[in-house]
């Protein structure tokens, strides 16, 4: 196929002597104004390629592409949320590997680009590895929210370790406060905020590798290294540290949590929480004035670098067609990112973008983290199996917030686990 450079990128060249315009087919799991965000960067790229595009999103996307791969009528592209059920896929042949110009492509251009292509491959169904996901669009977890405003009355600096923060809390207790709010509570999924607390800490306790083995059960939940990163959470859950002390961290509300950090006086100066977690701030809060965020830091005396939890989408090939590829190529240049950048909840690993595009400044300061990262791991609760990362995982914290060891609680976890095989 005739290629030709756009933005830096080799796209097919339609027209004489080219490839046909073609109609692409786009299916996610955005609705609303997310749907309307992703058709704006979806209509550039018809724009600059001659493909006409159509996106569709549904709230039950991950079962309905199943279904549309299983009866032949795939879309083009497909954006998955979940990178497991993306690997399943690829391992039942349901999508096209990206090539290994696209892997060298992320690892070249990503912050901590190794990452965002382990994200992104799997085994096929020869079980031979490849780039079957392409990352566009982050969310960031490694966040501790706090009131500026109370930091600077009480004289208090931002850490920039976790030596610091650990001295930081300590700090506050023996001035008489308390410093964190946590909360567990979230109906059926009570708990889950925990699993945030432990994956956060796994990758700053223990090596990357260790990580993935742990999310895949190569490394168990009753290993000593998992009960360290349990235990490490139990250290900010302490009577002393947190509000109501840790009999109320399960029975508190995720949403309700971050409400003492906005008391008079303050019933807490800081709450760990990923970067969705102002829309439960109160009313006419403002971020970056109001209340601001740093990096939940990682050890000065461990040489594991600057890890970031997070999630994020990928976009897979699910029906081979040279305009799904040139979707793809396009995706790498610097506008696709910017154009979304300018609206809202974008962030972005690409080194190569000017940060003026951000229309928030919250946003601009979030992808710095996400820049300086030096590994980056998605959610481990949502690449184990259901029945833990949503189930056994949820309750075992609870659990550990209830008093049960760690020990105790990541024996009960592996034994759900073993019951799935």
């Amino acid at each position: 196929m005739k290629k030709t450079l756009f933005a830096g990128v080799a796209l097919a060249a339609l027209g004489a002597g080219g490839a046909q315009a073609e109609d692409l087919t786009v299916f996610g799991p955005w609705l609303g104004a997310d749907q309307q965000m992703v058709e704006t960067v979806l209509a550039k790229f018809a724009e600059s390629s001659g493909h006409t595009v159509s996106y569709v999103g549904s709230d039950s996307f991950e079962q309905q592409i199943v279904v549309d791969a299983e009866a032949g009528s795939a879309p083009n592209v497909a954006v998955f949320p979940q990178p497991g059920l993306a690997s399943d896929m690829a391992k039942r042949g349901f999508l096209t590997p990206l090539g290994a110009d696209v892997a060298d492509w992320v690892k070249e251009n990503y912050a901590a680009g190794q990452s965002w292509v382990d994200l992104g491959t799997y085994a096929g169904p020869d079980g031979t590895e490849a780039l079957y996901g392409f990352v566009f669009k982050v969310d960031v977890k490694s966040l501790v929210w706090y009131v500026p405003e109370n930091f600077e009355d009480a004289g208090y600096d931002i850490p920039e370790t976790m030596e610091d923060l650990k001295a930081l809390t300590e700090q506050m207790v023996a001035d008489g406060e308390t410093p964190w709010c946590i909360g567990l509570g979230s109906g059926a999924a009570t708990g889950w905020p925990a699993t945030d607390w432990v994956e956060d800490l796994m990758l700053r306790t223990q090596t990357p590798e260790d990580y993935d083995a742990w999310v895949k059960n190569d490394l168990k939940f009753n290993d000593p290294k998992v009960a360290e990163a349990i235990d490490e959470f139990g250290w900010f859950i302490q009577d002393q540290n947190v509000a109501g002390g840790k009999g109320a961290v399960a029975s508190t509300d995720f949403r309700d949590a971050p409400k003492g950090l906005f008391a008079s006086p303050p019933q807490c100066y800081m709450h760990k929480q990923a970067s969705f977690i102002p829309a439960f701030f109160p009313e006419g809060t403002e971020v970056g004035t109001d209340a601001d965020f740093f990096y939940f830091p990682s050890y000065a005396g461990k040489d594991l670098g600057n890890p970031v939890l997070g999630a994020g989408t990928l976009w897979a090939i699910t029906n081979d067609s040279p305009a799904a590829h040139d979707l793809i190529a396009w995706l790498e240049t610097p506008e696709a990112h910017e154009i979304w950048m300018g609206m809202k909840g974008f962030l972005t690993p690409h080194k190569g973008v000017n940060a003026d595009a951000f229309s928030d400044p919250t946003l601009r300061k979030m992808n710095e983290i996400l820049l300086n990262a030096t590994t980056f791991r998605f959610d481990g609760s949502d690449l184990m199996p259901g029945g833990v990362g949503a189930g056994s995982f949820w309750t075992g914290m609870v659990d550990y917030a209830g008093g049960k060891s760690a020990e105790d609680v990541g024996t009960a976890i592996q034994n759900s686990w073993d019951s799935l095989k």
